[in-house]
């Protein structure tokens, strides 16, 4: 992996990202956040009222690798600061009002707050409340917009780390300029390429004696399937070799039918 720096030419431009907890009472839940932030791309964690992180604690042992710089680096701010210094996001997952009140409706999912931040150059800090209740309404009311993860209506609230982990997962893409998964891109196989794959499927479903009424529907059945897969060159030609040995066998089993047939 590349330093920060690099990391961050990478990323389109967006947002910048930051992430705090307010009065958490886990330090273990502190831990796991720090965690989630590491795993997609963020290292600015704040701080409010935060419980005692003690460096041999659940804190840390909860943190992974994060515990070496995202949790040590953790700065301790008040809820004011984080109104005056940045556009907020509060998380919750009661969200039961209406146009008629404004604290915690609108709000945007986790997908579409993440729709909404990309291109948008500005100091965005995510916020997250206690264990227990979230954040008040008061303290949702002085927030820019909220955001809320579906979930079951009979047992809506997650844990306070694992809704971070959702929040944090979503906006991957404005906060990670690289994962550890390949280039999953591949070039389609050449349409002439492709097109003998259809003759030769053709020739098979004569060789089979396929009804002949039936053959132009098995051939379009054929030729969607193939064109939703987006085969690759090799692909193709694999299948061209399987689909032409399978022709042969059956021609050959038919001839020594016949040979058969000719000898009694």
């Amino acid at each position: 992996m590349g330093n920060d720096s690099e990391q961050s030419a990478a990323r389109a431009p967006g947002p910048s990202i930051t992430v705090a907890v307010v009065d958490a009472e886990t330090p273990g839940n502190v831990g796991t956040i720090a965690r989630s932030m590491k795993n997609f791309g963020l290292s600015e964690l704040l701080l409010v009222d935060p419980p005692d992180l003690d460096p041999e604690g659940e804190a840390y042992g909860f943190a992974g690798q994060a515990r070496e710089d995202v949790l040590p680096n953790a700065r301790e701010v008040t809820f004011d600061h984080l109104v005056e210094n940045y556009h907020t996001v509060g998380s919750t997952a009661v969200t039961n009002e209406d146009e008629r009140s404004h604290t915690r409706y609108p709000f945007k999912t986790p997908a579409a707050l993440a729709d909404s931040l990309r291109g948008v150059e500005s100091d965005t800090c995510v916020v997250f409340g206690r264990e227990r209740v979230g954040l008040t309404n008061d303290e949702l009311a002085r927030l820019d917009e909220v955001c809320s993860i579906p979930a079951a209506a009979d047992y809506p609230v997650l844990n306070l780390g694992q809704a971070a982990t959702v929040i944090l997962y979503e906006l991957r893409d404005l906060t990670v300029g690289e994962t550890q998964h390949p280039d999953t891109r591949h070039q389609r196989a050449e349409e002439r390429a492709v097109e003998g794959l259809h003759d030769q499927f053709g020739d098979f479903l004569t060789a089979i004696d396929h009804p002949e009424e039936k053959q132009p529907k098995a051939r379009r059945l054929w030729r969607r399937l193939v064109g939703r897969a987006h085969p690759t060159g090799r692909e193709v030609t694999t299948l061209r070799g399987i689909v032409r040995r399978a022709s042969q066998a059956v021609e050959r089993a038919g001839s020594e039918a016949g040979d058969g047939d000719g000898s009694e």
